[in-house]
């Protein structure tokens, strides 16, 4: 495992960016925030100091979660929780061929960020032999777009009405809310469920057995499930809110069920955390994620910041980032905003306002640096009409270096900050690292500011509306 590397040099512009010494100047701030983060709130978080009302909801328990979850592993490999999700992902593994997520928010977004990252492209597409044996997954109950749901019922066969009998007809269904009410999930829980009884000849036993549940103690869908007499049921632990909940089981049952390396993905997240840490401020790359963004969105009125992913392995992630950042600081009249682009395609739709628009901008590059299947060559032709033979030796991995350089010398030249964040690979211990660092930077630079980064009271409001118009009580 090599460490996440940021660099901040492109958003050093004298008349539009920032310099070295205000980031120099604030780091020591960050570190005394860094400091309480790592002994006061979790300290409150286990009880032994009170929480103050200002600092309720204090989801903090995402910080230590990797380390509890693997020492747990190692005392006991058989009754942990990742010990039994492997066994239930490894069962799984055998009878069916499709898996069906269903979630909202912190609920299903982290999940869909470890298949894209860290499966194969076109995973679904692949056949069961090259899949390893594991399953295709989809995600429903983020929305409710009737033609998406009856889009994915239909392929896995509701209008059949007929018993699945093999693996490659079976399908197994994961519902993750942590109370249950949540009206998309819930909703998509009752119309999925049904078309599953269906497909198990309405066996209790075998329902039970494709049936995953991910959620809170004594919530609407534990009842639910416990009513049904499914016992294996996973947690949404206590003091992790949603969009902090990737590396509990909200986003491991589905990586395990994927074969996605969760020890690994683990792993990776501790070692941030470590480094976070302990790592001196100067060399802290959180610290310096946190310190190079901040300023500049304070003297520059930079405040949208772009997650712009020179991977397309990677956009689920940015898409991940953006809810975690906009539900944890944009509040109180405060808050940037987040928008992820995915280049080099989004150069060709939105680049031209980046380069000449507001200068309200700060462009977070997040570069690969080792890809996972070897260099593809343009290649040579003997009709050349297309004028490539001239680079037919390069690869896609040059003709990225060259687009991300000569991306950033052009936003630099126009006076438009940039950062550089280095991923050495897109695999499960850099994307712990990954997830990891996003969450700690965001936590710190609500801390910061001078909000609380957990809850997300402005989302309840249309939760209400939208029940009051339906004649929900």
């Amino acid at each position: 495992m090599q460490p996440l590397r940021f660099d901040a040099s492109g958003a050093m512009l004298p008349q539009f960016g920032i310099d070295a010494g205000q980031i120099k100047e604030l780091l020591p701030k960050l570190a005394e925030i860094r400091d309480a983060m790592m002994s006061t709130e979790l300290e409150m978080l286990a009880g032994k100091q009170a929480i103050p009302a200002t600092m309720e909801p204090l989801d903090a328990g995402f910080v230590m979660m990797p380390n509890r979850l693997l020492s747990e592993y190692e005392s006991d490999r058989h009754n942990s929780e990742l010990g039994r999700l492997f066994k239930r992902a490894s069962h799984l593994h055998t009878i069916v061929d499709r898996v069906v997520v269903l979630g909202i928010g912190g609920s299903y977004m982290g999940a869909r960020a470890i298949l894209e990252s860290c499966c194969q492209p076109y995973w679904n597409e692949l056949s069961r032999a090259d899949r390893g044996s594991k399953p295709r997954m989809y995600f429903e109950g983020n929305n409710v777009d009737n033609d998406a749901s009856q889009a994915l019922l239909h392929l896995l066969g509701a209008h059949k009405q007929q018993v699945a009998t093999t693996e490659l007809e079976r399908w197994a269904l994961v519902v993750i809310s942590k109370s249950g009410g949540t009206l998309e999930t819930a909703a998509a829980f009752r119309q999925f469920l049904s078309v599953l009884e269906t497909s198990t000849d309405h066996d209790r036993k075998k329902l039970v057995e494709l049936l995953v549940p991910v959620t809170g103690i004594g919530g609407k869908l534990h009842k639910m499930v416990s009513e049904m007499g499914v016992t294996d049921v996973y947690p949404v632990p206590d003091g992790v809110g949603g969009r902090f909940s990737v590396l509990s089981a909200v986003g491991l049952v589905p990586a395990a069920m994927l074969g996605v390396n969760v020890i690994e993905l683990l792993q990776g997240a501790m070692a941030m955390t470590e480094h976070f840490a302990t790592a001196k401020p100067e060399d802290n790359v959180v610290l310096q994620y946190v310190a190079a963004n901040h300023l500049l969105e304070k003297h520059r009125g930079l405040h949208i910041r772009v997650m712009s992913v020179w991977s397309k392995a990677l956009e689920g992630f940015g898409l991940w980032y953006d809810q975690l950042s906009a539900e944890s600081l944009g509040k109180e009249l405060m808050g940037f905003t987040p928008l992820t682009t995915v280049n080099t395609r989004d150069l060709h739709s939105r680049h031209q306002e980046h380069q000449q628009g507001m200068r309200d901008k700060v462009f977070n590059n997040i570069i690969v640096e080792e890809h996972r299947f070897d260099a593809l060559a343009i290649g040579r032709r003997e009709n050349d009409a297309d004028s490539l033979n001239e680079i037919a030796d390069k690869t896609l991995p040059e003709v990225m270096n060259a687009a991300i350089e000569g991306t950033n010398q052009a936003l630099r030249e126009d006076g438009r900050p940039t950062t550089n964040l280095y991923v050495p690979r897109v695999d499960e211990l850099h994307m712990g690292q990954l997830f990891q660092m996003m969450m700690l930077a965001t936590v710190l630079e609500g801390r910061l500011m001078g909000i609380n980064p957990y809850g997300q009271p402005g989302v309840e409001s249309y939760k209400k509306n939208m029940n009051r118009l339906l004649g929900r009580k």
